[in-house]
């Protein structure tokens, strides 16, 4: 059952939301008649395709297809839930949120959620001023000048230190009053093995504070001046820290990576503080942890492809590969950027500056490039036992490509290399394609390229539903002309039928209710159809015409319909398909008056 305050708290929210003020705080926005546009901030584009018609209160881009309400928007640009969305925008004005009755469990874990929040951000303060405003610091600003981290990016990142004590955050936390089990549980401190008492994690160690999404600090990653071991030494896994959901500044990259199309993946915090300050901003890394599924979904929630760029010594190598096994069947365009001469990131700009890296960015290979590379670096295919490894090592690779002249191509490449005939390289890959779901090609892409046609049905629909959105009662003309699924698209239909629904219930569309009950596609699709517009044309005529496109469309496949099951009935003796030629023959009939029209 729908909660009436919550409902009424959306359309408060709503209803003081203007989507063109809202939009404006992210993309620059100029008027042209009755509608606002800009550069897409989803897509990279010089063109503005991005449009947003205030008093339908929606936005579309006609480049990548994007399009919703208002809530939509900041759903997307801040890349939280639809609901989340909702309720930053409440924030932003000042409308609190109704209260629900939540159970003693519940509220015991908000509050801990809460508290451990705030231990965190008193420890990013602490280690922060540690670095900066006392002699503790001193080792840290020497190892920070020495990898040419500057005042700015310590400020930016709000790097710390961790003096080298063994109680010295502990001590200080708890005479302000922060209880022992908040230390221990936000992994700040850890027990003492023999007697009582807590000592800290971190010591004598350089501190990177690590964030959600939103910017809230969920842990630390701590780095020793010298090569002792561990070299990094993360927070462990807490209420608030996730290793394989967490990548380290997506908070501050989602952004720039959704500008850029792409994300460039980095091994560690400071190769991404690095390259970040070189002016690189569409960059992340994972948390000393191999790259996971959960990551990569993470990273296609703001961009299509994900750029690999970890260290090219051999460690480096195999964790690049095992990278590109997680996701090379995800629908993600996946290229890896080859550093030379066995350096990182960080190492390669120091040395050779910002240009020099985005011109690597800008030579990526392809993921089939890259793996081939790897494949024939490390085997011996000059052997038999050299080339069957090499080839076997391939053929997921091969599979995983879906553009069959582009398989043919490596196909023909690969044969060549290792001196085999091509014959038996296609054999190999029919044979492994037809093995159980063990095999990666097998999985279900976590996302898929959509390309959308904008033939003359799609822009007829587009036309009725505007129509009907305007003045749902037209819905019963609509299916008095045309059944809802007879329409082409079933995207189209999907929204008609929601709609029907309201028109049957005696309510009228919202925005809102729309967003919760379609499909991302259907969002997207209604967007397009409300800010589209008939080019100075009555409203009325551009309607019935559209809808007698739909109709002839319609009537078209209907025809084709009855004609082959004629056929059918005729081959097979069955009299039967007199009735259905003298269905084809009716709708024939229909089809010429109409054309005639």
């Amino acid at each position: 059952m729908r909660d009436g305050r919550m409902d009424e708290f959306v359309e408060q929210v709503r209803s003081q939301s203007d989507i063109v003020q809202v939009v404006q705080g992210y993309v620059s926005l100029k008027k042209k008649g009755n509608r606002f546009w800009g550069c897409c901030p989803f897509h990279n584009e010089k063109t503005p395709s991005f449009s947003v018609v205030p008093d339908k209160g929606f936005f579309y881009c006609f480049g990548c297809h994007a399009g919703g309400n208002v809530f939509k928007f900041i759903s997307m640009i801040e890349n939280v839930s639809y609901f989340e969305a909702i309720k930053l925008q409440a924030e932003k004005l000042g409308i609190p949120l109704p209260a629900r009755e939540r159970t003693p469990e519940e509220l015991a874990r908000e509050q801990k959620i809460a508290d451990l929040r705030k231990v965190n951000e008193l420890a990013r303060d602490f280690f922060h001023n540690c670095l900066t405003l006392t002699g503790y610091g001193k080792a840290g600003q020497a190892y920070f000048a020495g990898r040419d981290i500057s005042q700015e990016t310590i400020d930016e990142f709000k790097l710390g230190f961790a003096p080298n004590a063994w109680d010295k955050l502990s001590k200080a936390f708890q005479k302000r009053g922060v209880k022992s089990e908040f230390l221990l549980a936000s992994g700040l401190a850890a027990e003492r093995n023999h007697g009582d008492g807590i000592y800290d994690r971190f010591r004598n160690r350089v501190m990177i504070p690590i964030a959600d999404e939103r910017g809230r600090v969920v842990g630390f990653g701590g780095r020793v001046l010298d090569d002792s071991t561990p070299k990094y030494l993360n927070t462990p896994e807490t209420i608030l820290f996730n290793k394989r959901r967490l990548l380290f500044g997506l908070n501050r990259s989602h952004r720039a990576i959704t500008q850029a199309g792409y994300a460039i993946v980095v091994e560690g915090y400071m190769d991404a503080i690095s390259v970040f300050s070189a002016g690189i901003k569409n960059v992340v890394a994972s948390l000393g942890t191999a790259f996971t599924v959960e990551h990569c979904k993470k990273l296609l929630q703001y961009a299509p492809a994900i750029y690999f760029c970890y260290d090219s010594d051999e460690a480096g190598q195999k964790a690049t590969i095992r990278a590109l096994s997680i996701v090379r069947d995800t629908g993600a365009i996946v290229k890896v950027i080859v550093i030379p001469d066995g350096k990182d990131p960080d190492e390669y700009i120091r040395k050779h500056r910002a240009a020099a890296f985005q011109a690597l960015v800008s030579k990526a290979l392809p993921l089939v490039e890259y793996r081939l590379q790897y494949v024939l670096k490390h085997t011996a295919y000059d052997t038999l036992e050299g080339k069957v490894r090499a080839l076997h090592e391939m053929l997921p690779v091969l599979a995983g490509i879906k553009e069959p002249a582009v398989r043919s191509e490596y196909n023909k490449k690969l044969a060549k290399i290792l001196l085999l005939d091509e014959g038996i390289i296609r054999d190999e890959l029919r044979h492994f394609a037809r093995l159980p779901e063990q095999n990666a090609v097998s999985r279900t892409p976590i996302r898929q390229a959509v390309v959308q046609h904008d033939n003359a049905l799609l822009q007829a629909g587009r036309i009725v539903i505007r129509t009907v959105w305007q003045d749902i009662a037209i819905i019963h003309h609509l299916e008095a002309v045309l059944p809802i699924g007879g329409i082409a698209s079933k995207v189209q239909q999907e929204i008609l039928l929601f709609l029907k629904e309201l028109s049957n219930q005696g309510k009228k569309p919202d925005d809102v209710v729309a967003a919760q009950r379609l499909s991302e596609e259907a969002m997207a699709e209604l967007s397009k159809a409300l800010v589209e517009n008939t080019a100075g044309r009555d409203e009325t005529d551009v309607y019935n015409d559209s809808l007698m496109v739909l109709r002839k469309a319609y009537l078209n496949n209907l025809f084709a319909l009855h004609s082959r099951k004629a056929e059918s009935l005729l081959e097979n003796g069955d009299k039967g398909y007199i009735d259905e030629l003298e269905q084809a023959q009716k709708i024939k009939e229909e089809m010429e008056e109409l054309q005639v029209e």
